[in-house]
């Protein structure tokens, strides 16, 4: 089975705009890359891009692995991981709300820059619990390997990731400060909070089984 056939069941559009809207909602991610190529230039942002998608692709590996195994040793976990990925939903809308720029930015330059990006990806919890809750949410097991299909769904996150973390830097490293002023404003935290919320409550919908 081609991977083409593994993943014809996927919601295509839901599945883009869920990953869109986790990766543009203003967080740790985002501050710190605009700050850093506002501060040390487009170049030094780049590479920090680099360690964030290591770290990143680090989790997807370890969440496809583990979400497939867990299912094959307890099919009835389905329920309590749809239910967690709601939640985990939710979690984000709020913490996207809250993020008024208070908390200070992580700094570093050029291979220093890549060390912490990977660093910091790497060792969230949350990119792990990304991976196997939201992601995994959209692989069906009657379609083949699940760790397969997550695998494929994490790289396609990936790419939307390394798209918008590189527009960050550009950005950063064209607007400075100007950015970070619009990704704290209130309308903004607002806007993304209430479409996380959105998912949240499609998920809910959309995987209830039978």
């Amino acid at each position: 089975m081609g991977a083409s056939d593994m993943l014809a069941h996927v919601d295509w559009p839901a599945f883009l705009f869920a990953m869109a809207a986790v990766e543009l909602t203003p967080g740790p991610n985002m501050g710190w890359l605009a700050a850093l190529s506002a501060r040390s230039g487009r170049r030094v942002g780049l590479v920090a891009v680099a360690g964030v998608t290591l770290g990143l692709a680090c989790q997807l590996v370890a969440a496809a692995t583990g979400l497939s195994a867990l299912l094959a040793e307890l099919p009835l976990v389905y329920q309590s991981l749809r239910w967690a990925g709601v939640a985990f939903m939710l979690y984000l809308a709020w913490e996207a709300f809250n993020d008024d720029g208070s908390a200070s930015t992580v700094r570093g330059d050029g291979r220093e820059g890549f060390r912490r990006g990977f660093i910091a990806n790497i060792l969230n919890p949350k990119a792990l619990v990304f991976y196997l809750l939201i992601v995994g949410q959209f692989a069906e097991p009657a379609a083949g390997a699940i760790w397969v299909q997550i695998v494929l769904l994490g790289l396609i996150h990936l790419a939307v990731a390394i798209l918008v973390h590189v527009g960050i830097v550009l950005m950063g490293a064209s607007l400075g400060s100007l950015l970070d002023r619009w990704r704290t404003a209130l309308p903004v935290r607002l806007g993304f909070a209430l479409a996380l919320a959105g998912i949240a409550v499609w998920i809910a919908i959309s995987t209830q089984p039978g």
